[in-house]
């Protein structure tokens, strides 16, 4: 995919796979709504779970996020990247809204956030991921040559 593509995908997507090490080295992989912040797959997620622990020890991460059901639709973005974590429940909060609204298809959903997940935003940490490498590849572009 071209750096459009990739963005305009990365931007399409609403669920991302993310894999960070565990101390015994195995992946330890789960499942994120996410949102793009200042070109970056940003989402939250509780301070004491499993992959922000494990963030906290290696910030070293893998994000993919991909499309399509049959083999000809098959697409995706993988980005290897390192973890900025913040620790700010404006932010925090700001995450929710923006992912209410994703998965709603509106503008972000600021009072329904502040309403629902104020209260639990100072236990939340948000994930930053900044590349250093970006994978992708689009089924679509095969004409049917598979």
């Amino acid at each position: 995919m071209t750096d459009a593509e990739v963005a305009e995908a990365l931007a399409e997507g609403k669920k991302a796979q993310v894999a960070t090490l565990g101390r015994d080295g195995w992946p330890h992989v789960t499942t994120l709504w996410y949102v793009m912040r200042d070109g970056l797959i940003t989402f939250r997620s509780f301070t004491k779970s499993q992959r922000i622990v494990n963030l906290r020890r290696d910030p070293r991460l893998t994000v993919l996020v991909e499309f399509g059901v049959a083999y000809e639709e098959l697409r995706g973005v993988m980005v290897q990247g390192r973890a900025r974590l913040v620790d700010d429940p404006d932010l925090v909060v700001d995450v929710y809204a923006q992912v209410l609204g994703r998965l709603a298809g509106t503008a972000p959903q600021r009072d329904a956030a502040e309403a629902h997940y104020r209260r639990y935003a100072h236990k939340n940490t948000v994930v930053q991921v900044e590349p250093t490498r970006v994978i992708s590849w689009d089924h679509r572009k095969l004409g049917g040559t598979y």
